[in-house]
């Protein structure tokens, strides 16, 4: 997601919406905002505070985090520390469960693609 900011919040709202099927009155509903906000801020319009965010997040069934770093007020690496700290703190994890989670965790968010060796591919 560190590219993402190239989407503008109301554009990745507009896209999650339509991921989930859902019809801007829909959304409106569910979230407990009118229809013509929701509508100005999926066209850029508005800029929602971090508590409508929390409101679309809930009807979109995503987690507000996703949408406050979209918007710019999580930095998306204090987003990845707070699931870090929140696998270590679970209770219902063992101290193995909690190792291997972070372990899996580690392994996609720090792999980086091979190296392409320039005469393997000619071969």
């Amino acid at each position: 997601m560190s590219d993402m900011k190239k989407h503008d919040l109301g554009s990745f709202i507009r896209e999650q919406r339509r991921m989930a099927e859902m019809s801007l009155r829909k959304l409106s509903e569910v979230a407990g905002i009118s229809n013509p906000y929701l509508s100005q801020i999926e066209r850029g319009l508005r800029k929602p505070s971090a508590e409508i965010l929390q409101q679309i997040a809930r009807g979109l069934s995503i987690s507000a985090e996703t949408l406050y770093v979209q918007a710019g007020i999580l930095d998306e690496e204090s987003e990845r520390s707070d699931l870090v700290a929140s696998i270590r703190s679970a209770p219902e994890l063992n101290d193995a469960q909690k190792r291997a989670l972070l372990e899996v965790y580690k392994s996609f968010v720090e792999t980086e693609p091979p190296a392409v060796d320039a005469e393997s591919v000619e071969e």
